[in-house]
């Protein structure tokens, strides 16, 4: 694998812990995609940068805001692809810190969820870092709320569970047909990242505890211009996925929740006629 070029590997700095030489890192969340979804917070955060490391699913509308003299490292990470390893991306960041750069980690969504964060937060702080977070909207909060339903309600979901379809090596991963059990008694909404390769396996198992006429929303590329979704039921998840097309990145909503995309799609009627 190729990995990528840095200007960081000529530094005598390289391998030595954090000197206190004035650098700095944040680890920035770029939201689901839609530049307007930045906190202003991350805006100055990525304006600020003079070197951004940033992730395959950032959009280029959000790189484009960085400095014109800064440093773009560009650190690809996605399920099923060639990607750069973790701890070459963690090496990459102390270099930079330690030759005194203002260094961004620009992450897909929301760095905490799934993005890796806490690795590269525990790597950085045990070489002496301090570190930086700056929040942003997780694509499993964009994705239902650009469809017009929300995540929780008080008649259909009293919590919502934010679960990875997808296990690191030699882990077993999720345990769904627990999971289904607990959403079906506590009335929770699923909302499952990088499932799509395994949807035929999670459909199987959340059946032994849900209903297979649970409402489904797949969206793919959510809050992007190019954003696609499907709405469909539980007993009906991979085929909808494979008669659809629908690939990753995609996040899969499951819960009654869902059925707030058809209310939302209705006409609507004046306000005297309305439904108290």
């Amino acid at each position: 694998m190729t990995r990528p070029t840095t200007p960081f590997e000529t530094s005598p700095q390289n391998q030595r812990p954090h000197l206190g030489t004035g650098g700095s890192c944040t680890l920035v969340g770029a939201g689901p995609g839609d530049p307007e979804l930045l906190t202003l917070k991350a805006l100055k955060a990525i304006q600020a940068a003079t070197v951004l490391l940033v992730d395959d699913l950032v959009s280029d509308a959000i790189v484009a805001f960085a400095s014109p003299t800064a440093r773009i490292v560009h650190v690809g990470k996605r399920g099923g692809c060639k990607s750069t390893p973790q701890a070459f991306i963690e090496k990459l960041m102390l270099m930079a810190v330690n030759e005194g750069e203002n260094v961004v980690r620009l992450k897909g969504g929301d760095p905490f969820i799934f993005g890796r964060g806490g690795e590269e937060v525990e790597h950085l702080r045990a070489a002496g870092v301090p570190v930086t977070v700056i929040n942003g909207i997780t694509a499993g909060l964009a994705g239902l709320t650009s469809l017009g339903a929300p995540l929780t309600h008080r008649e259909h979901a009293h919590g919502v569970v934010f679960v990875t379809g997808h296990a690191k090596p030699g882990d077993a991963g999720t345990d769904w047909r627990q999971l289904a059990a607990t959403a079906r008694d506590a009335k929770l909404t699923l909302v499952i990242y990088m499932g799509v390769s395994g949807a035929a396996t999670i459909e199987q198992e959340l059946l032994t505890g849900l209903p297979a006429a649970t409402p489904v929303a797949i969206i793919q590329h959510a809050s992007l211009p190019h954003q696609r979704h499907a709405v469909t039921t539980l007993g009906e998840l991979h085929a909808t996925i494979g008669r659809e097309g629908l690939a990753s990145p995609s996040v899969i909503v499951v819960g009654d929740v869902v059925q707030g995309i058809a209310a939302a799609a209705l006409p609507q009627q004046p306000a005297g006629l309305r439904a108290a």
